[in-house]
């Protein structure tokens, strides 16, 4: 406890009646310098901090910039030009659905968020490791950048989910048969997507940055192929401007991957051009999800998911909502891949055996430990 001594020193000082502080109360300050430091003394003085030792440490930072084209889409990509709360959602009625259609909707959404609401800690995670690793300004802030985006698609499949499907895709207990498999379904979804989230996390730490990019690329190729589907075949006008604008976005984050890796794909040795084959491999086992159809390498599924699936993407068909039909997936999943394919080849980098859709290559193993592919 202060003596009664100090504390009368450290007391507010008295002012008059006109305002001012009584000067002989002012206590003057522990340290008076008579003069300033001499720095070139001082700098005989100092010691060394010690150095940063651990492997994964965002000190110390810098803002080089060794990509210029990237810092260029990322001052484009500011301003994404669209909020989720400001679609069109008063023109939703959810009473104009029967029941299983509004079941059917919400659980493509569902469907969709393993991979697109799952995106803002994925790519927050890798933009983490970016600063870890130190990696150049410019691919910090593309990660900052996609993180946004994707957190506005989070939104819209929350959004869209509630407002079929209320306390959805879990939290309510479904009125139909459609709908007790939709949410079965819902279930098996999150089971396998969280051992993705497992995986990821590990593959992340694992794999160098050329390596996360090819496997983002792969992701990109595959969403802005959806997207653009979607949008021409859904009828539902909040969805169908919904497409419109996370299309918009998947295309500007594809910019960034080929921006990144057409610097970088040049230099890479043979063992990092192999690891891109097996992980293009990963990225389609797991894409297919939403893409085409989940292959058994990676997902793990009873055998009623397939058959409930495809009567809930008729019934939303049958709604107006623009879910591909089977073929037509397969053919724009195989668009898409043969487009990527075109632009790794040129470098040296093998493409994988995709026999589920036609597509010749290598024949590379899967490693569901560690998979880096994202939407």
């Amino acid at each position: 406890m202060p003596s009664q001594k100090h504390a009368a020193k450290t007391k507010t000082p008295d002012r008059s009646a006109s305002g001012l502080i009584d000067e002989s109360q002012i206590v003057a300050p522990p340290t008076v310098h008579e003069s300033m430091p001499n720095p070139e003394k001082l700098l005989l003085e100092t010691e060394d901090a010690p150095k940063i030792t651990d492997r994964l440490n965002i000190f110390p930072f810098d803002w080089r910039v060794e990509t210029p084209r990237l810092m260029e889409i990322y001052e484009n990509s500011r301003d994404p030009g669209w909020s989720p709360s400001q679609l069109p959602w008063d023109t939703l009625d959810p009473d104009s659905f029967t029941l299983d259609q509004r079941y059917a909707i919400a659980y493509w959404w569902s469907l969709l968020s393993v991979f697109d609401a799952s995106g803002p800690a994925v790519f927050a995670r890798a933009m983490i490791h970016a600063y870890e690793v130190h990696e150049e300004d410019a691919i910090r802030k593309c990660f900052f950048s996609v993180t946004r985006d994707e957190m506005n698609h989070e939104e819209v499949c929350g959004k869209a989910i509630n407002k079929m499907t209320p306390n959805g895709p879990l939290g309510y207990e479904p009125q139909t048969l459609l709908g007790k498999l939709a949410r079965n379904n819902v279930e098996w979804l999150y089971h396998n997507g969280a051992r993705y989230w497992n995986g990821y996390k590990k593959a992340v730490e694992y794999y160098p940055m050329p390596i996360l990019f090819s496997s983002f690329l792969f992701g990109e190729v595959a969403s802005s192929t959806l997207f653009h589907s979607m949008y021409e075949s859904t009828d539902i006008p909040v969805f169908k401007e919904a497409f419109r604008n996370i299309g918009r976005d998947e295309g500007r984050h594809l910019s960034f991957c080929l921006a990144l890796l057409k610097e970088i794909l040049p230099r890479l040795g043979d063992e990092d051009k192999s690891i891109i084959t097996k992980q293009f491999r990963a990225g389609f086992v797991f894409l297919s999800g939403i893409l085409y159809e989940p292959p058994g390498e990676f997902w793990q599924l009873p055998e009623t998911f397939l058959p409930a699936q495809r009567l809930l993407e008729e019934k939303a068909r049958e709604a107006g909502f623009g879910v591909l039909t089977l073929e037509k997936r397969r053919e724009n999943w195989r668009t898409a891949v043969i487009r990527l394919k075109s632009v790794v080849e040129p470098y040296g980098i093998k493409f994988p055996a995709l026999p589920e859709i036609d597509v010749d290559g290598e024949d590379v193993d899967f490693d569901a430990d560690k998979i880096v592919p994202i939407f």
